[in-house]
């Protein structure tokens, strides 16, 4: 293969992935510029995991906060379990301010990405309630949780007994995008439920899922679970 047709063929897979290749090198190294922006995705994915999610974004929604066990943000990365658990003292606020048995639960968490939810979460949540209202939903008291993991779900979902659950958290940073949301969906969630049991709708971001896009198939997912009393692999979509 000639010069020109390697930088032609790579052209034309460089339309198909984002990931880096063919960035070429200058002896035994990189080059200055893909160094540069290799160096600069790393920094953003770094900011995403250790940021904290605006105060003045979560008053904007009208969510209270609470904690998971999770301590400090090293902790959290160090012992996943942590984050599963909520503090005694978010259960009790918990218990105080939301509506038991809703139909639905909704639940925001800076998870992996603070950036997640910065970046997103003002297009994904009014949509979102948009999306189960047009299915004649009842929604119950969303709030926000700091430091979760995906399965806290089921610890909160012990307390409020919810039908179906939606959690909006950040995803795991990485070098092509920082600010990826995913929603996580399930019926009844309770303690020792298995992962199968779980839908999720990931890469929700602008050059990802969109999020009127992601937002209506959620309401729709909500919708069949409720109808089929099931969520994973177990339903009929």
């Amino acid at each position: 293969m000639t010069d020109k047709n390697t930088a032609n063929h790579l052209k034309s897979l460089k339309k198909y992935t984002p990931a880096r290749i063919g960035v070429g090198r200058t002896g035994t190294r990189p080059l200055t510029k893909d160094f540069l922006s290799f160096r600069t995705d790393h920094a953003a994915a770094v900011d995403a995991v250790y940021g904290e999610v605006s105060s003045k974004l979560i008053k904007e929604l009208d969510l209270f906060s609470v904690e998971t066990c999770y301590e400090t943000k090293d902790h959290y990365l160090k012992r996943p379990d942590k984050g599963r658990i909520l503090s005694e003292e978010a259960k009790t606020i918990i218990k105080e301010k939301c509506t038991l048995n809703p139909q639905v639960q909704i639940v925001v968490s800076d998870g992996l990405s603070a950036s997640a939810i910065d970046e997103n979460i003002l297009d994904v949540y009014p949509a979102l309630l948009d999306s189960l209202s047009m299915y004649g939903l009842n929604i119950g008291t969303p709030f926000f949780v700091k430091g979760g993991r995906v399965a806290c779900m089921d610890d909160i979902g012990e307390i409020l007994a919810p039908e179906a659950f939606i959690l909006l958290i950040g995803e795991r940073p990485g070098l092509v995008c920082a600010h990826s949301l995913s929603a996580y969906m399930c019926y009844q969630p309770k303690k020792g439920m298995k992962e199968s049991d779980r839908m999720v709708i990931s890469n929700i971001h602008r050059s990802g899922t969109p999020a009127i896009e992601a937002a209506a198939h959620m309401g729709t997912l909500i919708s069949k679970m409720l109808d089929q009393k099931k969520s994973g692999v177990d339903l009929v979509v």
